[in-house]
Formats: C-alpha cells, structure tokens, sequence
C-alpha cells in the first residue's frame, strides 16, 4: 500500500479565535473529566483542551500528570489497562463522541508512545482536521509528520527557548509541517504574530485568564486561546468579533 502524501502546512489563518476550554471548564469543574468538557461546551467553547496518555493496553486517556492511585499505590497511566483506571479518567473517544462538529481538540501529548493511540482514536472518530497535538519536543513532531500526515502539529514552547530567533524558527517549523506555535500570553507581541503570520503559522497563547490579557491577545490577532474559564473566554471572544 501506497503511502500517504504528507499534507500541506497549514495556510489558512482563523477570523476570529479558536476559544480552547482548558482541560474543560476547568474553573467551575473537575478538570480533565466529562462533567468539566461537557460544561464547557454548554457554555459555547470553540474548543476543547487536554492531555493525553496512553494506558498499557493501547488506549488514549486524557488526564493532566498521567499519575492515578487505582490499587493501593499510585502509579503511571501507562502500567493500568483501562478498566482498571479509575472512572473519571475519560478515554479520547469519550471527548470525540461530545463534541459537536465544529469542535476543535488540542492535545498535549504528555507520552510520545500515546501517539499511535491518538492517531487511531482520531482517524476512527473523524477527527482529524480538527485535531491540535502539542508537543515541546517538535523535532519529535516533524519526525512522525509522515505518520501524522492528517492533523495539525503544534510546537509548544517559551520565547526564551528560541535560541537562534523567532524567525529562524518560524522556518524550521514551516519546513517542517508544524501548524502552529503555542507560547505563554506573556511571550507574545504584535510583531511576533505578524511574524509567524508571514510564514504562515498559527499563533497560539496559553493561560489567558483574565479579561485583559484575552482582549490583548485578540488585539494580537492571536489564533487560539487556552483559558480555564470558558464563558469569561467566549464572551470576550464574541465581543471581539463586532469590534
């Protein structure tokens, strides 16, 4: 069988913010649970976030540490099958299965080995368009772009880690397939989201809780926002539009 062609860098730029409930709507509920996604979706987000793991039988579970006390001790996601984790820790097709179809999902990929797991679950629920996997390590990334020919990769990083640059690194990631870049509020400037804009790269911007820092970022032309409280988000991101 053929090989898939590698899909193309991401080229087209968001009107208006994608609004990422972080791990749900994490300020009102549990976060990483169904209650908490499912809360944030009644409250209108855009998008979901999360982090992903991968248990010893092959499945994509979302949980923030990947640590969960199922016996007598705590141990790693990674060494339980599924049925022995404890209820609340959803599966990643438990997150598909709720969200409506314009949904967006952004994963942190917290175990590199999670990433057949997520693949799969993506591709079965058809997803895949609307997937964001984040990763510190896009070097990590780009090597299984081939793999991950049909979702978008996100390079999750701090401005201070650019060792030879913004722009340089605008390149590396546009050579490489990597769809977006997602950094503190803090690190981001107008100039740094005009920059990455003209390589055609997705500018994303974490921890935003307060209204402020929301309008800020959206003054930035930022591209997607990761927030704990979603109506605080989505108002803002709604009042937005009619600027």
């Amino acid at each position: 069988m053929n090989e898939p062609a590698i899909s193309e860098p991401n080229s087209s730029l968001p009107t208006t913010p994608i609004g990422f409930a972080h791990r749900g709507d994490r300020a009102n509920a549990a976060d990483n649970t169904m209650v908490s996604f499912n809360l944030a979706l009644s409250k209108g987000a855009s998008g979901l976030e999360s982090d992903v793991w991968v248990t010893a039988d092959g499945i994509a579970v979302l949980d923030h540490d990947g640590i969960v006390k199922a016996t007598l001790r705590k141990r790693s996601i990674r060494e339980y099958r599924l049925a022995e984790l404890p209820a609340h820790v959803p599966t990643l097709s438990e997150l598909f299965d709720v969200c409506p179809n314009a949904t967006q999902v952004s994963l942190d990929l917290k175990d590199e080995a999670a990433l057949d797991a997520v693949l799969s679950a993506t591709r079965n629920a058809g997803f895949s368009d609307r997937l964001w996997l984040c990763s510190p390590n896009w070097e990590y990334l780009a090597k299984n772009r081939g793999k991950a020919y049909d979702i978008h990769l996100v390079d999750s990083t701090r401005l201070k880690r650019l060792k030879d640059g913004p722009e340089r690194h605008a390149a590396r990631l546009t050579a490489a397939g990597i769809d977006a870049i997602n950094m503190h509020y803090t690190d981001w400037t107008i100039g740094l989201t005009t920059l990455f804009h003209r390589f055609e790269r997705l500018c994303f911007g974490w921890d935003a809780q307060q209204e402020r820092v929301l309008n800020e970022l959206i003054d930035m032309q930022i591209d997607g926002l990761f927030c704990d409280d979603t109506s605080r988000m989505m108002s803002v991101i709604e009042s937005a539009v009619f600027r």
